[in-house]
């Protein structure tokens, strides 16, 4: 039997480095860095592909499949002394709870989250619209403290006030990422 899968298309370089928000995706992907997080696991997302693409460069990206994996290797890591991060879109953030709910959030395990809002303006696409309504809620409930990205403030302060808040706390935070903030559009 043949071979029968299929790449995974990728971006062009230079149309990711020349888009819109691109900057503003190496500028928090350089501010994570040098607040010393690392290794990054990300599952696939259009939002935050120009900020997947400035890691990949930087410090390499674990693509995960699952969400929920993400998760797990996240808090081995963070048990091993790393200080990861998890990318993921909204949708895959309700993928996760029982991940959080069951071991993140009760053992005190630091993540950075970095997930996109899917299913607020400018993306009403329906399949994403209760997860969009969902996805502070779920924050809420989980008691992991949310902080949402804006571009007009350096990258550089918000990882830090993010930081600080998950060593003080001992416990992971959230920063949310709009769908247009690193370009994307519908």
């Amino acid at each position: 039997m043949a071979d029968q899968t299929t790449p995974i298309p990728t971006a062009d370089p230079v149309e990711l480095a020349t888009a819109p928000g691109t900057g503003l995706a190496a500028d928090l992907a350089d501010a994570m860095i040098d607040a010393g997080y690392s290794p990054f696991f990300g599952t696939p997302c259009g939002v935050l592909a120009p900020l997947y693409s400035e890691l990949s460069r930087r410090a390499g990206l674990i693509t995960v499949p699952r969400e929920d994996n993400a998760v797990g290797l996240a808090a081995g890591a963070e048990l091993a002394g790393a200080r990861p991060v998890v990318l993921m879109q909204n949708s895959g953030l309700g993928q996760s709870v029982n991940a959080l709910a069951s071991l993140v959030v009760p053992y005190g395990i630091r993540v950075l989250f970095v997930v996109s809002l899917r299913g607020q303006h400018p993306d009403m696409t329906p399949e994403n619209a209760a997860m969009g309504r969902l996805t502070q809620p779920v924050l809420d409930v989980l008691g992991l403290e949310s902080r949402m990205f804006e571009p007009s403030v350096p990258a550089r302060a918000q990882i830090s006030e993010l930081a600080e808040l998950t060593t003080a706390k001992h416990r992971s935070a959230v920063l949310t990422v709009a769908p247009d903030a690193f370009g994307w559009a519908a």
